[in-house]
């Protein structure tokens, strides 16, 4: 029989991100283990559970290779309260633990696995949401006659940015967006989103 091992995933988002957040706790936690860990990474969104990394995980998953998933937090596994529940059956079904150490998770527990299933769907609400508030952005402005991509001749750009767009950053900012979803509804670098912020 083949012996098992602990698959410690790891997610960003996008190419441009990096998982410096999340690497160290990770490591620190596989250093205790008695247990070989073998790593898992993704660089896509996790809207999606077809993933390159996660189809490794539950391969091995399948094969009866693994005793435990190990995430730094839920979200990093997944975004979607479908996809996730979906998971969690699958993992307890094939006798695998979960644990999330940002959420201190362990879906060994009754209370563990009500747990999960409350941040799956806390996981899905933050992504509506997050999409709700670029849509509002782009109508904001939408209805000051913006559209990205490129400068009208005579149009004062200032820092990077025009006018309409830094009146969109800071009504976005003031709504509660964060600088990634400023940056993506607006068109604009981080940096420049930043710049404008302070």
């Amino acid at each position: 029989m083949t012996d098992k091992h602990v698959a410690i995933y790891i997610r960003v988002s996008t190419s441009q991100q990096d998982t410096a957040s999340q690497k160290p706790d990770l490591e620190r936690w596989a250093e205790g283990q008695r247990q070989p860990v073998k790593w898992y990474h993704d660089k896509i969104s996790g809207k999606t559970m077809d993933r390159p990394g996660m189809g490794k995980v539950l391969a091995a998953i399948e094969r009866g290779e693994v005793s435990a998933v190990v995430c730094w937090r839920l979200d990093r596994l997944g975004r979607t309260a479908k996809g996730l529940t979906a998971l969690f059956e699958d993992l307890q079904k094939a006798r695998v633990n979960l644990v999330s150490l940002k959420d201190g998770l362990d879906l060994t527990t009754p209370a563990g696995r009500l747990m999960a299933n409350v941040l799956a769907s806390v996981a899905m609400f933050e992504t509506e949401v997050r999409a709700e508030r670029i849509l509002a952005g782009q109508a904001v402005a939408k209805a000051n006659g913006k559209t990205w991509g490129g400068s009208e001749p005579g149009r004062l750009i200032a820092n990077g940015a025009t006018k309409e767009q830094v009146d969109a950053i800071q009504k976005m900012s003031r709504a509660g967006s964060g600088v990634t979803e400023i940056a993506r509804a607006t068109g604009l670098s981080r940096p420049t989103v930043y710049r404008h912020l302070a």
